[in-house]
């Protein structure tokens, strides 16, 4: 790696509110170099749980590409979802109960791995790679 930077943007989607659901994360580095896509079918969730899930997928992905080094890489998390975005930096608290083990799951993984994650909101033009991602998980599965 040629930096010490893994720039991810993830995207969660839901075709309805729950509906059909998929998660997407497109993995850089800190020059725009494309390291990794992954994406997967969630079945019928909604779209914060997706979007909650996409970061776990994310953050997965990372540890496979860093292993061990993970702990000395700053990673970006870029997401359009401006919600998860602030639950995850404390701005905002979680209401949504279903959320929680997402929440914690991911906490769990900054603590244990990801010291320097931190959470970017993008706006949705900025996350498309991610945003296909989750649809084609979507076609996928349904």
């Amino acid at each position: 790696m040629k930096d010490k930077l893994l720039i991810i943007y993830t995207d969660g989607s839901s075709r309805g509110n729950p509906g059909p659901a998929g998660a997407g994360a497109f993995i850089t580095d800190g020059e725009g170099l494309h390291l990794k896509s992954a994406s997967r079918f969630l079945g019928v969730q909604t779209n914060n749980w997706a979007e909650y899930d996409a970061i776990v997928l994310a953050l997965e992905e990372a540890k496979k590409i860093l292993g061990k080094k993970s702990k000395d890489i700053k990673i970006e998390i870029r997401t359009d979802s401006e919600l998860v975005k602030k639950q995850l930096s404390g701005e905002y608290q979680i209401k949504e109960p279903t959320l929680f083990p997402k929440f914690i799951k991911i906490w769990n993984m900054h603590v244990k791995d990801f010291p320097n994650v931190e959470f970017v909101y993008v706006p949705r033009e900025q996350n498309k790679k991610a945003d296909a991602l989750a649809n084609e998980a979507m076609d996928r599965g349904v």
